[in-house]
């Protein structure tokens, strides 16, 4: 059973398919600028006689049995065509006109029928046959007139090839919808003739205007000449005047001058009695400023702040009063709570205190245990440390005693050095031969005199061996005193070699 409406469903599809084929094999549209020309069946058509075996359509579909009618398309777009006719006027003058013609075919059914009868298959020939209907109606026209006409009434020529040409047009299913002229050549040179006198009548009348223009142009320059030298003559006659005037008011200024000076020196007078009055308003009101006023606010300002004192004090007393009052109050309240307060603090100072005591003494007690047993290993480590060093002496001056002097002297040695140096402590002036070699033997001889070498070094080694002390007579590791820095003020001047 589902094969079956399987199939039956592929039948219906297969169905649809090949109907929506067929619809689009059979339906046909017309574009708006076209037309269909339905051929193989009698139609009756508006405006056409029956039995016309075509059928027209536009601007809308149609269906065609496909083998049994024949469907072509006539194009409604414009159509455009040069004119270049050559023609000879009613004077027998030849002339070539040139223009365009703009067409169509009409939009009715019986334009469109008539065209499809002659241009169905011709239509880029229908330019060419226009052109020829249009030379020939041109020719016609053009040969009826003048030049003269065609010149001044380029219009009337088209209105008459269009007219000649509407009836002709009209069979052909063609509308003219523009005819433009847009030249007449003249190879014979009349059109140019014709215009030679009335340029020549131009050109005469510009030449007159022209000449009439520079005369009045030199009558006014004459006229303008005449004004200017009139115009020199007024106004030198003015300049005269004028500088006699000038004469005239310097004469009047040079003796005008003492005049002028008296009267200056009068102006400066009165302006300097003018400045002392004013001097001494302005002194008036300085002293106003610096003395009256100062001392004014001076007497306000003790004024004021003694009232301001005044205010002070009073508050300061009812301030002081209410103090006093809210003072008594609270220290009574503070002496309560004080007393509450140490009561339980005495009672818990005493609990804390007998604690503390009890703490305080089994510290003490081993801390005293402790630091007794610490002496006690400290003094027997230094004991033992002594008498290993003792020892250690005791064998070194037995085994090398002169390295141990040494060791003593390299110990001692500042103090050595210093004990020297003491011989030149009272020295002033000292003279020294022969440069480097005598400084080095007097400071040998200085050094002989402050130190008795190995001999003192025994001395000290013998010391220390009766006393057990360092050969400086210092404590183990007490630091020796330091040493005195000699201040140099002799004057030393070496001899040359």
């Amino acid at each position: 059973m589902p094969m079956v409406i399987g199939v039956a469903a592929g039948l219906v599809l297969a169905a649809i398919i090949v109907l929506v084929g067929l619809f689009k094999l059979m339906w046909r549209v017309a574009e708006p600028n076209e037309a269909l020309v339905i051929s193989g069946s009698k139609h009756r058509t508006e405006g056409l006689g029956e039995g016309m075996g075509f059928r027209i359509v536009t601007g809308r579909g149609t269906l065609v049995l496909p083998g049994v009618q024949a469907v072509r398309k006539l194009s409604l777009d414009l159509n455009e065509t040069e004119l270049s006719v050559d023609c000879v006027t009613q004077q027998g003058i030849p002339l070539k006109v040139r223009g365009v013609v703009i067409f169509k075919v009409g939009d009715d059914f019986v334009s469109i029928a008539n065209a499809a009868r002659r241009f169905l298959d011709q239509q880029r020939m229908m330019a060419e046959r226009v052109h020829n209907v249009f030379a020939g109606h041109l020719r016609s026209i053009v040969g009826g007139l003048t030049v003269e006409d065609m010149i001044r009434d380029r219009e009337k020529l088209t209105g008459q090839t269009r007219a000649a040409c509407g009836t002709e047009m009209e069979k052909l299913g063609l509308i003219v919808d523009s005819l433009q002229i847009h030249e007449i050549e003249d190879p014979t040179g009349y059109i140019k003739n014709l215009a030679m006198p009335h340029a020549a009548a131009v050109q005469r009348d510009a030449r007159i205007a022209q000449a009439e223009a520079n005369l009045r142009a030199t009558e006014a320059e004459q006229a303008a000449f005449a004004r200017m030298s009139e115009a020199t003559r007024d106004s030198e006659i003015l300049q005269a005047g004028y500088q006699a005037e000038r004469d005239k008011a310097a004469a009047s200024s040079r003796q005008a001058g003492p005049l002028a000076d008296a009267a200056a020196r009068q102006e400066v007078v009165v302006q300097e009695t003018r400045v002392a009055e004013l001097e001494a308003q302005r002194r008036e009101q300085q002293l106003q400023a610096d003395v009256r006023k100062p001392a004014d606010a001076q007497a306000y300002e003790k004024r004021t702040l003694a009232e301001a004192e005044r205010d002070a004090r009073i508050s300061a007393a009812q301030a002081k009063a209410k103090e006093t009052e809210l003072a008594a109050a609270a220290e009574a309240t503070r002496v309560k709570t004080a007393a509450a307060a140490e009561a339980q603090a005495t009672e818990a100072r005493g609990l804390a205190a007998a604690k503390a005591t009890r703490a305080t003494g089994e510290a003490e007690a081993s801390a005293t245990q402790a630091k007794g047993l610490a002496q006690a290993e400290s003094a027997k480590a230094q004991g033992l440390a002594e008498a290993e060093a003792i020892k250690a002496r005791a064998a070194a001056l037995a085994e090398n005693q002169e390295a141990v002097v040494a060791q003593q002297l390299a110990e001692n040695w500042p103090q050595i050095v210093e004990a020297g140096a003491s011989a030149f402590g009272n020295v002033e002036h000292m003279v020294l031969l022969n440069g480097a070699e005598g400084m080095s033997e007097m400071f040998a001889k200085a050094l002989t005199m402050g130190g008795t070498g190995l001999g003192l070094a025994r001395q000290l080694l013998a010391s220390m061996n009766q006393n057990g002390d360092s050969p400086n007579g210092h404590a183990p590791g007490a630091s020796s005193p330091p040493s005195k820095s000699i201040p140099i003020t002799e004057e030393v001047r070496l001899g040359d070699k």
